[in-house]
C-alpha cells in the first residue's frame, strides 16, 4: 500500500434518517480502538449537515452526486460549491446507479469530477463492468473506457480515489473471488502508471466496492493493490466498523 492512507466510504444511497445518523455516530464515538483508515460517509444531500455535525472529526461526509454544470437553472441538482460550503469534503462521481438508472455518460463524469475538484472537494470516481460485460470477457475494456476520459482531468492524485465496483457483484448474491479483485486492482494501477505516470500510480488510492461486508472484508483486504472499500448496504449497519478496522495493521 506504499504510504497511502486506507480509505473507506459509506454510500447510503437513498437511505438513512436522523435516528440512523445518531446511532452510527454514537457507535463511532464509543469505538476507542485506533483505526488506520480515513472514513467518509455519503448520506443523502438532505442529511449532509446533520451527519457532518454528528460525526465531527471522527469521519468526513460527502455528497453522492454533483451537478455537471455548477450553480444555475438546474432544478433538483446539487452544486459542488454549495455542498462544500455545508461541510462536504468528498464527492462521488460515476456510480454505477447513476450510469445505469440516470444515463450518466463518461463525459458527464468528467464534468462532475472537474466541478467537484474546482470546489475543493476530494473525489471518488466509480467504474466497473456489468455481468454481461464480464461474461463477454470485456471487464478490462469496459473499465479502461470509463477511466480513460477522466484521467487527464485529475490534477491531485492523493485527493482522488478510484473505486472499482463490479456491477455484477452488487446486490446480486454473486461475490468476486479475491483473485478476481486482486487482478482488476492491479490492472487499474498499472493502467494509471502507464497513462498518468509512476507518481500518480503511487499516490492514487484504489478501493473495491462490490458488496463488501463484515464477512468478507478481511479476506478482501489482502489484495495487494487494495487501499480500502466503498461500502453500500453494510455502511448503514454496525458492521461498518468491522469493515473499517479490517484495514488496520
Amino acid at each position: 500500500m506504499a504510504n497511502r492512507i486506507p480509505w473507506v466510504g459509506g454510500n447510503w444511497k437513498c437511505n438513512g434518517d436522523a435516528a440512523l445518523i445518531e446511532s452510527l455516530a454514537a457507535q463511532f464515538a464509543a469505538d476507542g480502538a485506533p483505526r488506520a483508515a480515513e472514513v467518509c460517509f455519503f448520506p443523502t444531500a438532505l442529511h449532509l449537515e446533520k451527519a457532518r455535525a454528528a460525526f465531527g472529526a471522527r469521519a468526513a461526509v460527502g455528497v453522492q452526486n454533483v451537478c455537471a454544470h455548477g450553480k444555475g437553472a438546474f432544478t433538483g441538482e446539487v452544486a459542488a460549491e454549495m455542498a462544500e460550503a455545508l461541510g462536504a469534503r468528498w464527492a462521488l462521481v460515476g456510480h454505477s446507479e447513476r450510469r445505469s438508472l440516470f444515463g450518466e455518460t463518461d463525459e458527464q463524469v468528467v464534468q462532475k469530477y472537474e466541478q467537484a475538484a474546482a470546489a475543493g472537494l476530494r473525489v471518488a470516481v466509480c467504474f466497473g463492468e456489468t455481468l454481461a460485460q464480464r461474461e463477454a470477457g470485456a471487464s478490462r475494456d469496459v473499465c479502461e473506457a470509463q477511466l480513460r476520459p477522466v484521467l487527464p482531468a485529475i490534477k491531485c492524485w492523493d485527493s482522488t480515489v478510484l473505486a472499482y465496483e463490479p456491477v455484477w457483484a452488487i446486490g446480486t448474491g454473486k461475490r468476486a473471488a479475491l483473485s478476481d479483485v486482486a487482478e482488476m486492482l492491479k490492472f487499474v494501477r498499472d493502467y494509471v502508471r502507464q497513462h498518468a505516470g509512476v507518481a500518480a500510480a503511487d499516490k492514487v488510492r484504489i478501493v473495491y466496492g462490490g458488496s463488501v461486508t463484515a464477512a468478507n472484508c478481511k479476506e478482501l483486504a489482502g489484495a495487494p493493490d487494495l487501499d480500502g472499500f466503498l461500502v453500500g448496504g453494510a455502511s448503514l449497519k454496525s458492521e461498518f466498523l468491522t469493515i473499517v478496522h479490517a484495514l488496520d495493521k
